[in-house]
């Protein structure tokens, strides 16, 4: 563009959205918790002490080599009916294992009846397997009494399900401190239930004894710490921030985004500081002992923070494990990590399996997926999936969807319908479209709510809601908003109010994050305000080599490299004035084929003071037409000059008329010149 006003312009909605995987929320389902025996870790063989943990499978009896174990079960069978007390608490453990509770009760009694631990442990177990809960809970005092951590743990667990939180946390203690891996569990979630930050600690006593469940919810709590430093971080930067600004340091912002245009993937970020970063690290870590153990939420979360890393093919293979194990979140996000590879279609596969195990995000990529490829009833059928499977994005992409197709009823439809459910950039696009459609009473509110609710886009267009009723102050207040938060068009409109209102540091600090982020009009903008500072430049002594681009300079180009033609202009005269006359030329070429008049008529003298006066009159006949004066007085004296008297006495009046008053003043006298040379 040539030139940007003090007002913005207000930019439509476009793309369309698909949550990543990378933002997964921590649902612990109530197969999770403490008490079910799918999300232990199984104890697989009866312990050194003979000990059967109440949380292990105890009916499994795969897990025992069968000729092994009819072996063993023969000789202890042998010694319990000699009377031998370890051998019947032995049987009793491996019939209880089995499944055989007639069969091992005897026997366990028997041996409980002459003071074994492990056996009135094990015959809790199998009383609390025929649902006689109080008596098991006597028998667990007894072997807990005398040492046993299994019994504590399975006391402690009979004491959290009838309420007793004090009881429960003291045998569970007793049972960790032991180094019960099990007990340490169930101790770390009483503690958690209660927000004790002692949680930690038990929780990482069982992680590092092999529990994968600890060490998946160790991870998670180091994840959540090392988020909760990255926002105090941010907070801080951003405090940090406003107060440069009061006190006139500069301030770092970054990028903008147009408007809804936030596609694919969250989870990004700044870069993590050392703290978060190692503290990330070692989330990372428990998360791999976790997946490796089996465990696909694991296995999921290990892939979202190698992802971030940059380390995909790693990422890629924790993916397809949890994704195999049934993890939709993962198929999802191994979905998009194929298509950013560039297959396509092996991620649509991922992502059909995902939506049709409930994945809203998936049916969200699949929707967005279809609609590329210019299926809209499909995309629209996937859309729909997404709503119906909860996900408020499926609205927000149908409205897209509809507002491609110039559906503007159906659009505002869907967009009121996800920003009433809280969709923030849903009620922004609702706001464009009522604005659009001419109600800006009816869109102010949903461009404050958005706003309020973070949506950097629509802090800006309530920007330039506020400039078009010249309220000049609230609008700055937003621009200064969005800007920010790292909106470039909102950090340009800043600095043109700051210089206009004078302030050329403030100015300076805005441009300079707005050209930063890729803006043309703020790149020449800040070039302006540093060729103001910069002396006239005094004759070339002789044998003085070039000097350096300045930085102005250097703005300059990058404005002019990006199309900026009053831009191509200033970098053509700089070029020009050290005698480049080659790299001036395709300068001001390129702005005059852009419509720059400046740039037609300084292209035009550059040929004729290269003896090409047939061209520099083609291109300065276009500047004039384009209201150039000077151009217009150029092909006066040129017409003079050839003896065509009526057409100088044309473009003399064409000169009068453009100005500027010197301009005007020659072209009058040389216009009164040429009439007395005609009438003579």
């Amino acid at each position: 563009m040539e030139f940007m006003g003090d007002r913005a312009t207000l930019l439509e909605t476009g793309r369309f959205v698909q949550w990543h995987a990378g933002n997964v929320a921590d649902v612990i389902s109530p197969a999770d918790a403490v008490g079910h025996g799918d999300n232990v870790d199984k104890v697989s063989k009866v312990d050194s002490t003979g000990e059967v943990d109440i949380a292990s499978n105890v009916r499994n009896a795969d897990n025992v080599d069968s000729v092994e174990t009819a072996g063993t079960e023969a000789r202890h069978r042998r010694a319990a009916e000699d009377g031998d007390t370890e051998s019947m608490s032995v049987l009793g453990a491996l019939l209880l294992r089995r499944g055989d509770l007639d069969g091992a009760e005897s026997y366990l009694r028997a041996a409980t009846a002459e003071g074994d631990r492990a056996a009135a442990n094990n015959l809790g177990v199998l009383l609390h397997q025929r649902g006689y809960a109080d008596e098991a809970a006597g028998w667990w005092r007894i072997a807990a009494v005398a040492g046993s951590a299994a019994a504590a743990h399975a006391l402690g667990r009979h004491f959290r399900e009838r309420g007793d939180e004090p009881g429960a946390e003291y045998w569970l203690r007793q049972s960790a401190e032991q180094g019960h891996a099990l007990g340490a569990y169930a101790l770390a979630d009483l503690l958690e239930h209660r927000s004790d930050v002692g949680s930690e600690r038990w929780l990482r006593a069982a992680a590092e004894q092999g529990h994968r469940e600890a060490a998946y919810r160790l991870a998670r709590a180091l994840e959540r710490r090392a988020a909760a430093e990255a926002r105090t971080g941010e907070d801080m930067g951003l405090a940090m921030g406003r107060t440069a600004r009061a006190d006139g340091a500069s301030v770092d912002t970054g990028a903008g985004t147009p408007l809804a245009a936030s596609v694919g993937r969250t989870g990004g970020g700044a870069a993590s500081g050392e703290g978060e970063s190692s503290v990330l690290d070692e989330a990372a870590q428990w998360y791999r002992q976790a997946a490796a153990r089996g465990h696909r939420r694991a296995a999921l979360h290990l892939g979202v923070i190698l992802e971030k890393r940059g380390e995909l093919k790693e990422a890629g293979r924790w993916y397809l494990s949890s994704a195999k194990d049934g993890e939709a979140r993962a198929a999802c996000a191994l979905g998009f990590l194929l298509r950013d590879a560039g297959d396509e279609e092996s991620a649509a596969v991922w992502w059909l399996r995902a939506a049709q195990d409930g994945d809203g995000n998936a049916a969200n990529a699949l929707g967005a997926l279809h609609a590329a490829r210019g299926e809209q009833q499909t995309a629209e059928r996937w859309y729909r999936a997404a709503m119906d499977a909860g996900d408020v994005n499926g609205a927000y992409n149908l409205g897209l969807l509809c507002a491609a197709q110039d559906r503007t009823p159906q659009a505002e439809q869907w967009y009121r319908r996800a920003a009433y459910a809280g969709h923030r950039e849903a009620a922004n696009a609702l706001a464009v479209l009522l604005l659009q459609g001419g109600d800006p009473t009816g869109a102010e509110p949903w461009f404050s709510k958005a706003a309020e609710a973070g949506s950097v886009d629509a802090a800006f267009n309530l920007g330039i809601l506020h400039a078009g009723r010249d309220d000049d102050h609230t609008a700055l207040t937003w621009y200064e908003r969005a800007a920010a938060a790292g909106h470039t068009e909102a950090a340009l409109q800043v600095g043109i109010a700051l210089l206009r209102d004078g302030d050329e540091q403030g100015a300076e600090r805005h441009l300079r994050c707005a050209a930063g982020s890729g803006s043309a009009e703020a790149a020449f903008r800040l070039a302006t305000v540093l060729d103001s500072r910069q002396p006239p430049p005094g004759p070339p002594a002789l044998g003085e080599p070039t000097a350096e681009k300045s930085e102005c300079e250097e703005w300059y180009e990058r404005a002019a490299e990006q199309g900026h033609r009053r831009a191509q202009v200033r970098v053509g005269m700089l070029a020009a004035a050290r005698g480049d006359m080659v790299d001036a030329a395709r300068w001001y070429r390129e702005a005059a084929e852009a419509g720059s008049r400046n740039g037609a008529f300084n292209l035009g003298l550059l040929l004729a003071r290269e003896g090409n006066e047939r061209e520099a009159a083609l291109w300065w006949c276009r500047a004039a037409r384009a209201g150039h004066g000077r151009a217009a007085l150029r092909l006066a004296l040129l017409a003079a000059r050839r003896g065509e008297l009526t057409e100088g006495q044309r473009w003399c009046a064409r000169a009068v008329e453009l100005g500027p008053a010197e301009v005007a003043e020659r072209a009058a006298r040389l216009r009164e010149a040429l009439h007395q040379e005609l009438t003579a």
